[in-house]
């Protein structure tokens, strides 16, 4: 027997402004600048206010649509936002880039007695190489890729040929396959010295023993001394192991540099919390379109109705906007505050002893937040304060108990395990047994799992490959 019934469920559904808010929390000022100036682009009713506000001409007004007659009117409300000051953007030290590696590449290739053929196979190896400067792709494989792609008709040995001409090129090692074959082709340009040519030769005979830090098999079967050994490993532990790193290839301002969206200051023993602007603009409503809303209020044109109700729409959304950047700003700003009022000793000396474990729910209830809304904060921003620039996602850590019983941050017993290791006898490197015995004689109580949970987080080997001569 079939039953029917009615069932009422609650849902939430978001409002264009929350929806805009949203989007907008999440942006770093960066972004946020590039989005406004998309905004201004494709929204007419908006426009930068270049005008002072104290010229009553141009001053800010409300524009009152209550006499729209229209199923859905618009409420009046404010067309500007002002919370955004003058700042003039800082200069930052920025990295300059030259050239780019694959530039660099092609115009050594240029002054070589090459085929035009020859060219174009070298040109299209180059422009398969990662960015550290390795081939790692298949010859043969490549092979079929130049066929495909580029139409180019050559074999194994013509790309190992020209591999060969491209392994000669600066940076050394630039189109190694391998890190032990990137290694051999700096030091084969290296001036041929005793040390030198047993380096190479643990490079060609033992590099599994060298990279497994088995010592003493290298010294009984080179038959050289401890002396030998140490001074050959000095050449190769001085070489580069990804030579395209030299050369960067990048060419944004954005991926150069960090603009903080907080500068957190120390005045007179007080901290000061500021967000810079830099170029963001003000925004205000173009005064044209909404007169020809007005103009339209009553009128039944046909064509006039039309032109009301689009620029309605987008009067709507420069509101939802204007309101959307006006609260990314305050929701921001309290989100920060109560950072740095919960880590207030931090923040005084940066001194990483004083970061309290901290969690986004921590943040969440100071402010009335959503942990979500924390999380959109906590994204992609950073601070600038008296000791550095740092994300803010590296003020949250979760929290464990020391000896005595009090909570300590991850970073703080992180920072004792890195100590413990750099003490250490580097000829028998501490066993993850030991750290954890070292880590209690500190009071911190902690299990070896745990140890070696932070030990990989923080790129630490295990204690063999730790141990040096």
């Amino acid at each position: 027997m079939l039953k029917q019934g009615l069932e009422l469920k609650q849902t939430q559904k978001l409002s264009p402004l929350q929806i805009q808010t949203i989007k907008l929390i999440e942006l770093p000022t960066q972004e946020l600048e590039q989005r406004i100036r998309k905004e201004l682009e494709e929204n007419p009713v908006l426009e930068e206010n270049a005008q002072k506000e104290e010229d009553d001409d141009n001053a800010p007004r409300e524009v009152s649509l209550s006499d729209y007659k229209d199923d859905d009117p618009i409420p009046s409300y404010k067309l500007k936002v002002n919370n955004y000051g003058k700042d003039e953007r800082p200069v930052y030290n920025t990295f300059s880039v030259k050239e780019s590696f694959t530039q660099s590449l092609m115009e050594q290739l240029g002054f070589r007695n090459l085929t035009e053929h020859q060219h174009a196979v070298a040109a299209f190896i180059i422009g398969s190489l990662d960015d550290d400067g390795y081939l790692r792709r298949d010859i043969d494989s490549l092979v079929d890729d130049m066929a495909f792609r580029a139409g180019i008709d050559s074999d194994e040995k013509e790309v190992l040929d020209m591999l060969h001409v491209i392994q000669e090129f600066d940076p050394a090692g630039v189109g190694a396959r391998d890190l032990r074959e990137c290694l051999l082709l700096q030091i084969k340009g290296l001036k041929q010295t005793p040390d030198v040519r047993n380096a190479t030769r643990i490079l060609k005979d033992y590099f599994s023993e060298f990279t497994s830090k088995h010592f003493n098999k290298i010294i009984a079967r080179m038959g050289i001394s401890e002396a030998d050994l140490k001074a050959a490993m000095s050449k190769i532990l001085k070489l580069n192991p990804a030579p395209g790193g030299q050369i960067d290839d990048s060419y944004s301002e954005q991926a150069q540099q960090i603009i903080p969206d907080f500068v957190l200051t120390l005045e007179n023993g007080e901290l000061k919390l500021t967000m810079p602007r830099f170029s963001i603009p003000e925004l205000k409503v173009n005064r044209k379109y909404a007169d020809i809303l007005m103009d339209a209020a009553n009128s039944s044109e046909r064509e006039k109705k039309e032109a009301a109700a689009f620029v309605k729409k987008k009067l709507d959304s420069a509101k939802w906007f204007v309101e959307a950047i006006k609260q990314r700003h305050n929701t921001l700003q309290s989100t920060m505050q109560a950072i740095i009022d919960y880590q207030h000793d931090y923040f005084m000396d940066g001194d990483e002893t004083h970061l309290r474990p901290m969690v986004l729910k921590d943040i969440a209830e100071r402010t009335g937040f959503d942990i979500s809304t924390i999380s959109r904060v906590v994204n992609s921003k950073y601070i600038e304060t008296h000791f550095g620039i740092y994300s803010l996602k590296y003020f949250f850590s979760e929290g464990m108990e020391n000896s005595e019983g009090e909570e300590v941050s991850t970073r703080e017993l992180k920072k004792a395990l890195q100590e413990c290791v750099d003490t250490e006898d580097k000829r028998n490197p501490l066993t993850d047994d030991q750290l954890v015995s070292e880590m209690n004689k500190r009071g911190y109580k902690v299990a070896r799992r745990t140890i070696a949970k932070y030990r990989d987080q923080l790129n630490i080997p295990k204690a063999r490959m730790r141990k040096e001569l």
